[in-house]
């Protein structure tokens, strides 16, 4: 494909129940030369955003550790020996000076995650009064809490939830080469809930898990064919764990990282896609080629759930000399 059947890659407008992406259509945007793909990615991102404007988000582990399911990534399975504890449940007091801070510091969203299956009635209190607090503070919140029942949705629909995470992952035919607790179609049910309830959706997934370029492309096709596509879309780059299955995983190359941020910015439009787990290990040239194919959000601070992330001073640094700027900072 050369530089001038760009635009015939872009999908025409088709009923709402036709697939606006095919896999060998996405395939062939990743197959795309470098500069064609980001200047197509970047066309589209300036039609529907700032392109010097990031979204911070920031995430803390409000329970930790000894989860039920065994995905091959997740140093928190209790299938794993990694050396991360199984902790209780963070207190509401702790979280809200943890949202506080993340505030002071810049982050407009805070998101709250929990290592288990799904979440007890017991834990669902806990995890309203959380929203409750965290939306007293003026600022966005997301929860990723595994599966959730409609009662479930319901409840944090009432707390006032703006977002809930639900990452698919990877392709559903690589899906169960990573996990063999939970099937595709119960992420795919808890995400049609959240969507019924009326929330805001957060759903991406991993690459450099081993998964092929077609396995890639089909989990880039079942994100941007749902109706509607997700409004936020974390990009995880697979950190690898002692401990883990995944551990002995041969690197992503960069510049593939950075087509995959591409190609999600080209089929989400509107979407915030954001740089997730493994930003620390990327250096601020890979950063800055990832914000300039569409990458408009990232998970800022010292911490994820259990891995490092670029400190919110690095973070600040880097902004400042590509000219970027939080979207609340602008004016």
């Amino acid at each position: 494909m050369n530089s001038q059947t760009i635009e015939f890659i872009r999908p025409v407008k088709q009923p709402a129940s036709a697939q606006r992406w095919s896999i060998p259509d996405v395939v062939a945007l990743f197959e795309l030369p470098f500069a064609d793909l980001l200047y197509l990615a970047q066309q589209i991102h300036r039609e529907h955003f700032d392109p010097n404007e990031v979204q911070l988000s920031t995430l803390l582990s409000i329970k930790t550790g000894g989860c039920s399911e065994d995905c091959g990534y997740c140093p928190q399975s209790a299938f794993h020996q990694t050396g991360v504890e199984d902790r209780k449940m963070l207190a509401v007091s702790e979280v809200v000076k943890a949202a506080k801070a993340a505030q002071d510091n810049g982050a407009n969203r805070f998101c709250m995650g929990a290592a288990w299956r799904e979440p007890s009635a017991e834990d669902m209190e806990s995890v309203v009064e959380m929203v409750e607090a965290v939306r007293g503070l003026g600022m966005e919140t997301c929860a990723t809490l595994g599966m959730l029942t409609d009662a479930q949705t319901e409840q944090l629909r009432a707390a006032g939830l703006d977002y809930y995470n639900h990452n698919l992952d990877t392709a559903p035919e690589f899906y169960g080469d990573i996990i063999s607790t939970r099937d595709y179609q119960d992420r795919l049910d808890t995400l049609e809930r959240v969507r019924k309830a009326g929330m805001h959706v957060c759903s991406g997934g991993i690459v450099g898990m081993g998964e092929s370029l077609t396995q890639r492309a089909g989990l880039v096709a079942q994100l941007a064919n749902m109706e509607p596509y997700p409004e936020s879309v974390p990009i995880n780059n697979l950190v690898k764990v002692e401990g883990t299955p995944l551990a002995g995983q041969a690197d992503i190359d960069p510049l593939d990282f950075v087509r995959t941020i591409a190609v999600a910015r080209i089929t989400m439009p509107k979407a915030r896609v954001r740089l997730s787990a493994g930003r620390q290990e990327m250096s601020d040239e890979v950063q800055a080629l990832c914000f300039l194919a569409g990458a408009n959000s990232i998970f800022y601070g010292e911490q994820l759930l259990t891995t490092g992330n670029p400190e919110a001073e690095r973070d600040r640094t880097l902004l400042d000399k590509l000219g970027m700027y939080p979207f609340a900072d602008k004016h």
